[in-house]
């Protein structure tokens, strides 16, 4: 019985550590932007209360670090949430990969990272996180998805795909 008692709570320390281990990555396309005639436009009406809405869906949720391609559209969508925890919004190339990823999860181990890109780069970024090509381009029109993946090795991830 002892060794019974030992053994699970050897298991359940193990399973513990490995969790804590795991990055939770929240890979969201822009929200929806303006159209000020430059390429860089900021969010319009209905972007600001997407990226209000999705401060709101994080309110609870622990948040290690916020990173966004340098455009005006990826920096609001996730400047709400940078208010609400008095975070900084990181930029971040949005062609990284492999490495960046890579760093981010040794990095943030065990932690939570938001992560807003571009209608191609999201998809990707998700692909290379879960080592196979389960995305495409989202539609131009489209700014609802909301990709949750937990992992901690790039090409290994587990995959929880939403819309908000």
């Amino acid at each position: 019985m002892k060794k019974l008692l030992l053994t699970t709570l050897s298991l359940i320390f193990a399973i513990s550590i490995f969790a804590q281990t795991q990055t939770t990555f929240i890979l969201v396309r822009h929200a929806e932007k303006g159209d000020d005639g430059t390429r860089n436009p900021p969010l319009n009406e209905d972007g600001t209360a997407r990226s209000a809405n999705l401060a709101e869906m994080l309110a609870n949720q622990e948040v290690s670090a916020l990173y966004s391609t340098p455009f005006k559209r990826t920096q609001e969508t996730l400047q709400p949430i940078a208010d609400m925890k008095g975070m900084e919004v990181m930029n971040y190339d949005p062609y990284a990969k492999g490495e960046w990823l890579a760093t981010l999860i040794d990095k943030h181990s065990g932690g939570t990272v938001v992560i807003s890109g571009h209608s191609n780069t999201i998809p990707a970024l998700a692909n290379a996180l879960v080592g196979n090509e389960t995305f495409s381009q989202f539609d131009e029109k489209d700014y609802s998805n909301l990709i949750i993946i937990v992992t901690n090795e790039v090409g290994k991830g587990k995959l929880v795909r939403l819309k908000f």
